[in-house]
């Protein structure tokens, strides 16, 4: 291999840093300096959706790609060696050559990338490596070519839905602000991500700043608006960084500001970091809390297009739906239109988390099914166990029992189950999770984060999420069930905004799905999981003790007894349930019943 042709990139969004990339990083570039490889290139890059291999280290050839996984500092040196200096790929630690072979190919074979299409493949911080794979050639497209009906009509024919949740018509959304009365409109990107085990807008605007801006500057063209706020969470910092980084390189190219592009259009940025308020992901609460003031919702109408922002008519979407518009300019209403279903056009970005084997970032297009995503995309559960549920739509969603696993990834389908699609997180169990557990852990969530505006949704929840707390504690009533069932319909009855109407959904979901844990849990006083501390006993095998006491050995407060050789016992009134016991057994004589 001719060294002066490659190519070293490395994956440095959130996922690749936790996992050790910036250690990658340094010492690749330690050893390129060491090795007098002066001609080898290194650079970063956000991430690909291959998060359960971090850290991902591309060389590239000028012929071939070669993505390794699961690289860490003392393997650079072998890889440069071999690969970059030899010329011979490292085959164990190979994942994918070219984006179609390898032992991960399936990831990537079913996916079908729009919102994640340079994600992984150019450097964010890089205005050039965005404009080299057709950057910003849809806004002039736009103000050059097109009137902002016709733009609107354009994105309306594609059949863009938002992604934020709610589903609604992305163009309809785009001709009420246009219509709504006044000379000064603005528009808002809505990267509030907070959902548990979400991370989908943190992912594009670290790996792509620039298609979020782009979309922001063809709304604000379509709907008469010159002043753009992107609000994203500071949790968020290598977000923020890469946002400020592609606006200032923007407005040193004169890309963003007055007359862009020749034309008389006008576009400027703000950033507004978010406090990391979960209420503040409601478009209401948002506008408040870009003001200034608390972040609480308020009633609608008015809705935003018509007194949004400082009183005036504002657009929102989220960081999906805005990557996407780009990609349609470019590529026509038709080319999004011809994937997905009759009614969810196009594709959908999820962020997999759980018990599911390639945890990561996936896009794919409408119309697939849960169980596509999980076993063919995702390769199925790990340890191979039973495939149980799937927590879609975050705290706002709910849970889709496996029987269901043949519903189609499409806003009314879902809907039917009681979950919602959501932002995109999936949150993947299997039989050792318990159900109860799971619709506490989301209640107690969504009552923390509880913005307290209106009594139903502060006072209603904290009166379940008391309920659930006491059943997993065994201390659970049969008349619990039914003040679920009650509580939970009045909350999605008269809370004042769109996350307390939906604030029970983990527990209704979860209790027409599986009653009979909620029943085992109350009345028999087990957890048929094995999960709840409080409703477990740890017992040993007989057939399987070897006695060789490492348990006890290891026990903290002496409850395990029994000689050399021997089987052992545990005495449940000294078990304090750590598990330590079943950890240390080698011999798999221990057992939660």
């Amino acid at each position: 291999m001719n060294a002066s042709s490659t190519v070293i990139t490395v994956g440095t969004g959130t996922c690749g840093v936790a996992a050790g990339a910036d250690k990658v990083l340094a010492e690749i570039r330690r050893q390129v300096a060491a090795r007098g490889l002066d001609r080898v290139a290194v650079r970063e890059t956000g991430c690909v959706g291959m998060c359960y291999s971090e850290v991902l280290v591309e060389v590239a050839d000028g012929q071939h790609k070669t993505l390794y996984g699961h690289i860490t500092p003392d393997r650079i040196g072998r890889l440069l060696e071999q690969h970059v200096q030899q010329g011979k790929p490292v085959e164990e630690w190979r994942i994918l050559t070219d984006d179609r072979d390898g032992p991960e190919a399936a990831f990537l074979k079913r996916q079908k990338r729009i919102v994640l299409r340079n994600c992984g493949h150019i450097d964010p911080l890089s205005l050039d490596d965005y404009l080299a794979r057709d950057g910003y050639k849809a806004i002039q497209k736009v103000v050059k070519e097109m009137t902002p009906e016709q733009v609107i009509d354009l994105v309306q024919a594609s059949g863009l839905r938002g992604r934020g949740g709610a589903g609604f018509p992305t163009g309809t959304k785009w001709r009420f602000a246009r219509q709504s009365p006044g000379t000064e409109k603005y528009v808002v990107c809505n990267a509030d991500e907070g959902d548990p085990g979400a991370f989908m807008d943190r992912s594009v605007c670290e790996g792509d700043p620039h298609s979020v801006i782009e979309g922001m500057m063809i709304c604000g063209y379509a709907i008469g608006a010159t002043h753009g706020y992107i609000y994203c969470r500071a949790e968020y910092p290598k977000a923020i960084v890469h946002l400020r980084r592609a606006i200032d390189e923007l407005k040193a190219r004169q890309m963003l500001g007055t007359n862009l592009f020749g034309s008389s259009f006008s576009f400027d940025l703000k950033i507004k970091e978010g406090a990391g308020a979960f209420v503040c992901g409601e478009e209401t609460a948002l506008i408040a809390s870009i003001e200034g003031k608390r972040g609480m919702p308020r009633l609608r109408p008015p809705y935003p297009a018509v007194r949004g922002l400082w009183g005036k008519p504002t657009n929102i979407n989220n960081v999906e739906t805005l990557a996407t518009i780009p990609w349609i300019i470019l590529n026509g209403a038709a080319a999004l239109a011809s994937l997905g279903t009759e009614k969810s056009k196009g594709t959908k970005v999820f962020a997999m988390a759980g018990k599911v084997k390639r945890s990561g970032l996936v896009e794919v297009p409408m119309g697939i099914t849960i169980n596509q995503i999980i076993f063919d995309v995702c390769g199925g559960i790990i340890g191979d166990r039973a495939f149980k549920a799937v927590q879609m739509g975050g705290p706002s969603g709910g849970c889709i029992p496996a029987s269901l696993g043949d519903t189609l990834i499409d806003y009314e389908q879902i809907n039917q189950t009681g979950a919602i699609m959501g932002s995109g997180g999936m949150v993947v169990m299997d039989d050792t999770t318990c159900m109860v557990e799971m619709a506490r852990f989301f209640l107690e969530f969504t009552q923390n984060e509880s913005c307290g505006k209106c009594t139903s949704c502060r006072i209603g929840t904290l009166r379940m999420l008391e309920i659930l707390e006491r059943i997993v504690e065994g201390q659970g009533k049969p008349d619990d069930i039914p003040a679920l069932l009650e509580l939970g319909e009045h909350i999605k009855a008269t809370a004042l905004c769109g996350l307390g109407q939906t604030a029970p959904n983990p527990v209704l979901t979860t209790l027409k799905y599986f009653r009979e844990e909620y029943e085992a849990h109350i009345h028999q006083k087990r957890c048929p999981a094995h999960s709840c501390p409080k409703l477990v006993e740890y017992v040993i095998r007989a057939d399987k003790c070897v006695g060789c006491t490492v348990c006890a050995r290891e026990c903290p407060t002496r409850a395990i007894s029994g000689k050399v050789k021997m089987k052992h016992v545990i005495d449940s009134q000294k078990c304090v349930k750590c598990g330590k016991c079943l950890t240390v057994c080698r011999f798999d004589a221990v057992a939660k019943e």
